[in-house]
């Protein structure tokens, strides 16, 4: 769901970006004191050509982070759900704070352990076949990578602010947490704080969005393109 954004953003109001602004400067904070803007999940900044008109309105302003990561899982799942869940598709997009343009992207799949073969809802849900996750990393090896990733994009440099981007808090507050500890992994810094773009959506627009992205989008009068439930959708 991380494909590119529509000129339609263009009707994100300068009112709207401004009040966002506010938030982004750090007033909407979770119980233990982490900065929740609010996620658009990776695939939703970018569903929607966001980043181009974004970055053609004059009237928006400076951010405090150099770099957005839009970040969202794919996991595994079932009705009634199974536990624990596996995170199956691992996306981030480098959104540039300046310009609102997509510099890079971090992509892979991951090798479920717990339950190694997709139930036939979720693959109906996200579109992720069996074949695409059998030997794939772990997601051991996978966190390897994107600390990889951090590293040659200059994203661990003390002097570059960046944040993710998730569109609810599940990804961050409940999945790779929970995840890790199953595992016995420890979890990086840098996942410990991020923005929850539907807080931001309600700050700024003064609802919330009880359908997610589809009320976000039909707010900003944004036309959905990809996949819903799919972590980049090309």
């Amino acid at each position: 769901m991380l494909a590119p954004l529509q000129t339609g953003a263009a009707r994100f109001s300068s009112y709207l970006l401004s009040r966002a602004r506010k938030v982004l400067g750090s007033h909407l904070f979770s119980p233990c004191g982490v900065p929740e803007f609010c996620s658009i999940s990776t695939r939703k900044l970018a569903a929607h050509g966001f980043g181009a008109s974004m970055a053609a309105m004059v009237s928006f302003p400076p951010q405090r982070y150099h770099y957005f990561l839009v970040l969202d899982f794919e996991a595994t799942c079932d009705k009634p759900q199974i536990h624990p869940q596996e995170i199956i598709e691992f996306p981030i997009l480098k959104l540039n704070g300046r310009t609102m343009e997509i510099e890079s992207t971090f992509h892979m799949y991951v090798q479920p352990v717990v339950h190694p073969q997709l139930t036939p809802f979720c693959t109906e849900l996200t579109g992720i076949i069996q074949a695409m996750v059998d030997g794939q990393p772990s997601l051991q090896q996978v966190l390897e990578r994107v600390d990889e990733w951090m590293a040659k994009e200059g994203l661990l440099d003390p002097n570059v602010k960046s944040i993710f981007v998730t569109c609810g808090d599940w990804d961050l507050k409940v999945m790779l947490p929970g995840q890790c500890q199953y595992l016995g992994l420890p979890v990086a810094d840098y996942f410990k704080q991020w923005i929850n773009l539907k807080k931001a959506y309600s700050f700024a627009m003064g609802c919330w969005p009880k359908n997610g992205l589809l009320d976000m989008n039909k707010g900003l009068s944004l036309q959905h393109i990809g996949r819903p439930h799919s972590g980049i959708g090309y």
